[in-house]
């Protein structure tokens, strides 16, 4: 049996470096770590992570702050918020929380966020930053910088001489996902759904990285034994076992079949999803370190 990769354990630990960081700056520099969360409409799913992001951002010690929009905001009075935020100097972060209502182009508004501030790690100088090379200086999307420290939890730093395959091509986790796994020295194969023979790809990773949304597709004989794999994918499916009306969540890996091959596997949930959180939390107080012109820590 594979060993289960506690997603959580790893988060907490990330979460008290943070702290620590946090604590360090506000006493060496008066500065306090800020994080603004910009929500509209009234999303349960959306309002239950803003709330965790929240929470979070609070024990961390970061001066929180959400603004709460109603599902019939301009773009302009959106716009105009991001702006006034990309302008408060007691501000480090800034976080729209997506999905935006329909009649609101969220690209736009991602992309006005002044990059050093763009702690989810999707303006394009970030992206660009990260596509060629450059860790040192942008911010990395928070779910593959959280899914990649796992993977160096496992194999270290350099992962030379590895294969990697990631399938899903996708701006929020496949590109950078695959950038990072490069920069670690990995050969990296981008999969997705117009692969050719997508199970025969998989099989030659030593890294597997599936984030496709699609429930358990990856099988058994889809993983080289003794692979690492990473489940990124969150499926709610039918457990009518569970009684009527039920269901639970699931990765895009058939969790128990998968985990007879592989060396290593993370759970869903418990796995990928808990170092988001903590990579946002870990983004912020870096931006806050270089806003205030310190080196900030590394994660």
């Amino acid at each position: 049996m594979a060993d289960i990769v506690d997603g959580k354990q790893v988060a907490a630990s990330v979460i008290d470096a943070v702290k620590t960081a946090t604590a360090a700056l506000e006493k060496d520099t008066g500065v306090k770590t800020g994080l603004a969360v910009v929500i509209v409409g009234d999303d349960p799913a959306s309002h239950t992570y803003v709330g965790a992001k929240g929470r979070m951002a609070k024990e961390c010690g970061f001066n929180s702050i959400q603004h709460t929009l109603p599902a019939e905001t301009t773009q302009g009075e959106l716009a105009k918020l991001v702006q006034s935020l990309n302008e408060d100097a007691a501000i480090h972060g800034i976080l729209v929380q997506l999905p935006l209502p329909k009649h609101l182009n969220a690209e736009a508004i991602i992309q006005s966020i002044r990059p050093d501030k763009d702690v989810d790690g999707l303006h394009v100088v970030n992206a660009g930053k990260l596509a060629t090379g450059d860790l040192a200086t942008g911010l990395i999307s928070c779910t593959p910088a959280g899914a990649m420290l796992l993977v160096r939890r496992i194999h270290g730093e350099d992962l030379s001489g590895l294969n990697a395959v990631v399938i899903g091509r996708s701006n929020l986790f496949g590109k950078p996902m695959a950038q990072l796994l490069l920069s670690a020295n990995a050969t990296v194969t981008t999969a997705h759904s117009k692969t050719k023979d997508l199970a025969a790809v998989a099989r030659g990773a030593d890294i597997l990285v599936a984030a496709v949304g699609r429930p358990e597709m990856v099988k058994a004989d889809w993983v080289k034994p003794g692979a690492t794999v990473i489940d990124v994918g969150i499926n709610r499916i039918a457990a009518p076992e569970r009684g009527e009306g039920k269901s639970r969540l699931v990765g895009d890996v058939a969790f128990a079949e998968a985990a007879e091959v592989a060396a290593a596997i993370t759970p869903v949930p418990g796995g990928v999803g808990p170092m988001t959180i903590a990579m946002l939390m870990a983004n912020t107080v870096i931006a806050a370190y270089r806003a205030a012109g310190k080196q900030p820590p590394k994660f």
